[in-house]
């Protein structure tokens, strides 16, 4: 039976709707890179009955919006529309998820679309250090993949490669249904009903993805792109899983150190150095443990200077902790803004829909203040000591490496290994 969540609200009248499949880039298979992603925007691109065009033309009468996104471990097709035309788009969206085409021209016309966007993708130095720092801290790992895939494994995809994976993945056993806006929970759940009857039951399909492991050793990855003046860099490693029972302990404590415009990070590279605009810290989740890490972007004269900062700061984090008024202020934030995280029946569907989708400790939202209420300092620091590694790290750079490489590696004690990665290299 396929879950569904529905979040009424008459506020306007408007209906937003996410069909969401357990299934990712984690299940593209190897030398497919990229094969989930481009199977999800072929939904668009002609159904039983719908040319491409007519389905972009359709959208646009309606006035309605329609996407998709497709994380390792997860792919959503998404749509919002205004009441009065939900009728009609359900019906289209419908289509389009239960009789694809796969139309071998579209296919074509999109492949083509991808590599374009791949290469225009160079041009964000941020994407660039994002894509290097994963891949070096999870080396033949799904987490380390790229979601959309690289030129050639793009250009190996096939169609029969998206029909396999469309009809592996896309079924009633593997989707989660969640529904906000102006509409009442038996009305939700027909509209759920309806958007799914024509897919196979199928079944649940397995998350492939092993835990991941720490890489022993402090790790340089430099990505050498000409002319910089300004760098990009995240430090970091592994981080916590949803389930830790240090977690919260972990999300606050990081809250103190690098979570908001007052943080400690903050402080002290952008207030008192002006050596970056931003400087933020995050522990992310997904159904295997993520990532820590640290982001900057300091100026390219600034950038050895700033990472030994941040590594110093890392390691009095570590030595010393957070202090009780840190505790204190960042517990009252989360606490205080946390209003803002439930403001909306789409936010509060949506935080139904993430914990059934990534597997999410019972309570994980619903009981989210009074677990940061209870995180006290000596559970806080032991977090940080306990999942926080100086050790084991990985600091990725994109900057000139003639101009900026030796200081940077010069920067990193105990420094493991270092790589060189040209900023247009596959």
């Amino acid at each position: 039976m396929t879950p569904v969540f529905v979040e009424p609200s008459p506020a306007l009248p408007v209906v937003s709707v996410v069909v969401a499949f357990r299934s990712g880039s984690a299940h593209d298979p190897h030398g497919r890179e990229g094969l989930g992603r481009i199977t999800a925007r072929m939904l668009r691109r002609g159904a039983e009955g719908w040319s491409s065009e007519a389905i972009e033309q359709t959208i646009d009468l309606l006035g309605g919006e329609l996407g998709v996104d497709v994380s390792p471990s997860a792919t959503t097709v998404h749509f919002e529309v205004i009441k009065r035309s939900l009728e009609p788009f359900m019906d289209l969206v419908a289509t389009l998820l239960t009789r694809p085409l796969f139309d071998e021209h579209e296919l074509a016309r999109l492949k083509r679309e991808v590599e374009a966007e791949i290469v225009e993708s160079r041009d964000s130095d941020a994407m660039l250090c994002s894509r290097a720092f994963r891949r070096t801290l999870f080396p033949q790992h799904p987490y380390g993949r790229r979601v959309g895939g690289t030129i050639p494994t793009v250009r190996g995809i096939a169609r029969d490669d998206v029909a396999a994976f469309y009809a592996a993945h896309y079924t009633r056993k593997n989707a989660i249904v969640a529904i906000s806006g102006d509409v009442e929970v038996e009305e939700g759940h027909a509209i759920a009903e309806r958007l799914l009857a024509k897919l196979p039951d199928g079944a649940m399909v397995p998350d492939p993805v092993p835990p991941p492991s720490a890489r022993p050793g402090r790790r340089l990855v430099f990505v050498d792109k000409p002319d910089r003046t300004q760098t990009q860099m995240i430090i970091g490693g592994l981080g916590t899983h949803a389930s830790d029972p240090d977690h919260w302990p972990l999300v606050v404590a990081n809250t103190a150190f690098g979570g908001t415009f007052t943080s400690r990070l903050m402080n002290e590279v952008r207030s008192k150095r002006g050596w970056s605009y931003g400087a933020y810290s995050r522990v992310g989740f997904d159904r295997q443990r993520d990532t820590f890490t640290m982001w900057t972007a300091p100026a390219a004269t600034d950038a050895a200077a700033c990472l030994d900062l941040q590594l110093g700061l890392l390691h009095a984090l570590r030595e010393e902790g957070i202090t009780a008024d840190e505790l204190a202020f960042v517990k009252k934030y989360l606490v205080r803004s946390h209003a803002f995280e439930v403001d909306t029946a789409r936010k509060r569907v949506h935080q139904k829909l993430e914990a059934a989708l990534f597997d999410l400790p019972e309570g994980y939202h619903e009981k989210q203040i009074e677990r940061i209420e209870a995180v006290t300092l000596e559970q806080a620091n032991a977090a940080i000591r306990t999942r926080l590694s100086e050790d084991d790290l990985v600091v990725s750079v994109v900057g000139t490496h003639e101009a900026l490489g030796e200081a940077i590696a010069k920067a990193i004690p105990r420094l493991a290994d270092a790589q060189v990665v040209p900023f247009d290299a596959e």
